[in-house]
């Protein structure tokens, strides 16, 4: 008997996944919907209908708990109901930053090893121009329209209506999905995240958001970013619809809120301008009185005219990142300037350099405990035993706690020297790399500056080699020639000589102290 009932707990007596909150919807909300993607409409039972025939056809090509399925493609609906149909047989997500060059497009896609990849118009030949430096064989799918050209098979094709062996039982605690975060060293890690730490979030923005079955969720960001995917997942979960965006288009964007009376968005700098400047030009006919939320980061002033533009809206103020996702919240005007109080379902402490708690007011490494910290890097085992230590979540980032238990943020710690312009995250390390590789260039620092439009942008100070010459822009088109364009530097100063310090490293705070306030 003590077998049998260990078999049971096994087997998810205590479980709950992204594939249950897709059949409660199914049976709960039948006949509402769930998912609009350009003409697509489809309800929750339609959507359920949808993931289970892919996962029963997934089964039949041989994938299983644990494989990874890679997708390289702009938003579409077969992206979302990849998700599910993952969740439902174990499998794990593996959503790639379409905007990677293609050296790293075959760094990450080897280290995840996909047993399929399924690719977008826009990337097909890509892929193929890469097979040859892939280090497995992956079976290739088109997805997001087009023609399935050669070496591809239509996305359609796996589709099956036998369902009868989908008798999988998936624990919440298994990978779901990868997300290539920041390259430390030159090279992105895949944070790997389980559906009990998507679920988790899941709850955390509903309470946040007052999300529920008549939310309706604006899908701006791309699928592969952890903000795009947690707002959409969230507002899955409380049984509302998606209306997702191929790419953002200010313009779509606010005819979608007017025409589908959407209630929510996740945001990141230039996003919210860009919408200011077509509603002005629009000369403000469109209805956005039903927006609820917004999360996301902009400057004062956007926030404030947007709220002329939705009344309704409440902007929220956190701390968050891929590997942990929401760690504070709190509504902006709650504590303006703060980072918000610590969500309910994570426990935040704040370390020195030695793991020893600081006290109120003093500053400290954000260190994170709780139900939605992911289960580590992807074939990493050392990154993940030192982010882990002391059986907490170290996410690199300085705040200090004030008497009322709201977070300051203050910096990134020095071994993280992290620049987010428009929300995605680069390492200064990376783009360094890049930049000595051009052969005018002895040294370089790279840092992140303020930017108007950005948030903040990239700055690189560099020193020429003695007789050599290379222009500004010239050696930006050398960087975005080589990774992602998000990753080239805005702007480019030229120097003398670098400060150094007493070991005769290059002095980070001196240049940031000398070059940091000016473009």
């Amino acid at each position: 008997m003590p077998e049998a009932t260990a078999e049971r707990e096994r087997m998810g007596l205590r479980d709950y996944t992204v594939y249950d909150f897709i059949s409660r919807n199914a049976l709960l909300y039948p006949d509402r919907e769930c998912l609009v993607f350009n003409d697509t409409r489809l309800t929750h039972r339609e959507f359920k209908e949808k993931c289970d025939r892919l996962a029963s056809g997934l089964l039949q090509a041989g994938v299983r708990e644990g494989d990874r399925l890679g997708i390289v493609a702009h938003n579409c609906d077969e992206y979302v109901i990849l998700y599910g149909a993952a969740a439902r047989i174990g499998a794990i997500v593996l959503p790639v930053n379409w905007r990677f060059q293609q050296d790293e497009l075959v760094y990450v896609l080897n280290d995840g090893a996909p047993k399929m990849v399924f690719a977008g118009p826009g990337y097909r030949d890509s892929l193929l121009e890469i097979r040859h430096a892939l280090e497995f064989a992956p079976e290739l799918y088109a997805i997001g329209g087009g023609e399935a050209s050669s070496g591809y098979a239509p996305f359609e094709c796996l589709y099956s209506d036998e369902l009868a062996d989908m008798e999988v039982e998936i624990e919440a605690d298994t990978g779901y999905v990868i997300i290539h975060t920041a390259a430390v060293e030159g090279r992105p890690r895949g944070a790997l995240l389980s559906q009990r730490n998507i679920f988790s979030i899941d709850l955390q923005v509903m309470l946040n958001q007052s999300l529920n079955a008549g939310s309706c969720h604006i899908c701006v960001l791309p699928l592969f970013h952890i903000a795009g995917l947690s707002q959409t997942m969230a507002n899955m979960h409380a049984g509302g619809k998606n209306v997702i965006m191929e790419r953002f288009d200010p313009e779509q964007a606010l005819r979608l809120i007017d025409s589908e009376k959407g209630t929510n968005f996740y945001n990141f700098s230039p996003i919210l301008k860009r919408m200011i400047d077509a509603y002005d030009a629009l000369g403000g006919a469109l209805d956005l009185s039903t927006i609820r939320s917004m999360a996301g980061m902009d400057r004062s002033e956007n926030l404030e005219r947007f709220r002329e533009m939705a009344p309704g809206v409440q902007f929220a103020a956190g701390f968050s990142q891929t590997e942990a996702m929401a760690v504070t919240w709190c509504p902006r005007e709650e504590r303006p300037g703060s980072a918000g109080k610590p969500t309910h379902i994570s426990r935040v402490a704040l370390f020195d350099d030695n793991d020893v708690p600081v006290i109120t007011g003093e500053e400290g490494e954000i260190c994170v405990r709780g139900p939605s910290v992911f289960l580590g890097y992807w074939g990493r085992k050392a990154d993940t035993a030192y982010t882990f230590r002391h059986n907490w979540h170290h996410t690199g980032d300085i705040g200090r706690f004030d008497e009322d238990g709201y977070l300051w943020y203050v910096k990134r710690k020095a071994d993280k020297e992290l620049i987010k312009p428009g929300g995605e995250n680069v390492y200064p390390a990376e783009v360094e790399k890049v930049i000595r590789q051009h052969p005018a260039v002895a040294e370089v620092s790279v840092i992140g500056v303020p930017d108007r439009q950005w948030g903040e942008a990239i700055k690189a100070i560099c020193v020429l080699k003695l007789g050599k010459e290379v222009g500004a822009q010239a050696l930006i088109d050398f960087v975005a020639d080589k990774i992602a364009r998000y990753k080239k530097p805005k702007f480019v100063t030229f120097v003398e000589a670098l400060p150094k310090t007493k070991d005769g490293e290059t002095d980070r705070d001196r240049v940031k102290a000398d070059h940091g306030g000016r473009y």
